[in-house]
């Protein structure tokens, strides 16, 4: 049965080959002069006007975190919904078990505001 994977594991070889040797000859061939101005911080074409190195909102970052506990519920839905037939009712109350959980933690996070951007 894995000689089924070797056209994959040959196309992963080949992938990572070329990948590594673009790297390489861009290296290479590239030409290197660094300056000051090189290295200046760049913002459009214009100097800064404020620090480059600015914190992000916290609610940037619970944001973030919402969009990927609902993207692995979307990824665990889809498995679920085409072996639906075969994992019958105990497999339909695990899910829905695993739903109410996240709708919990959706309504929690509503409540407390996670989802207002100002």
């Amino acid at each position: 049965m894995l000689e089924n994977y070797f056209p994959v594991l040959v196309l992963l070889a080949i992938a990572f080959g070329l990948g590594i040797v673009i790297l390489a000859a861009s290296y290479l061939a590239g030409i290197k002069r660094p300056n000051a101005v090189k290295r200046s911080q760049y913002e459009c074409g214009f100097d800064p006007l404020t620090r480059i190195r600015l914190q992000f909102d916290v609610r940037y970052y619970l944001l973030a975190i919402l969009f990927v506990v609902f993207d692995i519920e979307a990824a665990f839905l889809f498995p679920w919904a085409v072996a639906f037939r075969d994992i019958g009712f105990l497999g339909f109350v695990e899910m829905m078990l695993f739903l109410f959980i996240l709708l919990v933690g959706y309504a929690y996070a509503w409540k407390k505001g996670a989802l207002e951007w100002e």
